[in-house]
């Protein structure tokens, strides 16, 4: 879905994991959404699915999957009353995952994500998983609510190291955001360098930290034009 050039494919390296995560991507994100961690999150992992939709109340595939009742199924979401995989032991995470989990995970934006769970009565009836954010996202070309706000991949990256911590999971995740660091990389080298015309040749940009847009945070950037000096 990529230009060559621009292509993460050889930077992916799927991994086996014992839970299935299952993407339930807004069709914005899936159709317009060109840097869409949701799709490298999947090209990641080897037990993941993509499910479009907006509402999942009569989605097929979806019900097949909470249906079946020796799954245990779960929402990826933030909350308070939620089971925060970061603090619960080895033995509450295997009693409450059980043995054929599948981690659902609303891809969109904040709002988006907000709408498609509103409209979804069948996900708003199962268990929510959460955890303990304590990283800033590396997402530094896209805006985030919050600065402790993490991407998909980020945040399945976390759930599953978390896993690993527990030995739920035995797989490692030492390359599991490279795709999404090159994908960074490439955009920022992009934009810093005036010269490479595989990147809007009529248009020279610097990177600016953005402080206006969301206070107290510092992670912020936004791209200003500048006049050429050739």
């Amino acid at each position: 879905m990529r230009p060559e050039s621009s292509c993460i494919c050889k930077h992916t390296n799927p991994i086996l994991t014992n839970t299935r995560f299952v993407f339930l991507m807004h069709p914005k994100e899936h159709h317009k959404e060109k840097n869409g961690t949701g799709h490298m999150a999947h090209l990641q992992l080897k037990n993941s699915e993509i499910i479009v939709d907006v509402d999942f109340t009569e989605n097929r595939r979806v019900n097949e999957i909470l249906n079946d009742e020796s799954n245990a199924s779960f929402l990826l979401y933030p909350g308070k009353e939620n089971f925060n995989l970061s603090i619960k032991s080895q033995s509450e995470m295997n009693s409450f995952l059980g043995k054929t989990p599948y981690i659902f995970i609303l891809d969109g934006t904040w709002p988006l994500a907000r709408k498609m769970l509103r409209l979804s009565t069948n996900l708003q009836k199962i268990p929510r998983v959460s955890f303990d954010n304590e990283i800033q996202s590396k997402f530094i070309i896209k805006q985030q609510p919050e600065s402790l706000c993490l991407s998909t991949i980020e945040s399945v990256y976390t759930v599953i190291n978390l896993l690993v911590d527990n030995k739920l999971e035995n797989c490692s995740t030492s390359d599991f955001l490279l795709p999404f660091e090159k994908m960074l990389e490439y955009q920022v080298e992009c934009i810093l360098k005036p010269d490479n015309y595989n990147y809007r040749p009529q248009k020279v940009k610097k990177l600016n930290k953005m402080d206006k847009y969301k206070k107290e945070t510092e992670r912020n950037i936004i791209f200003e034009p500048v006049t050429n000096s050739k």
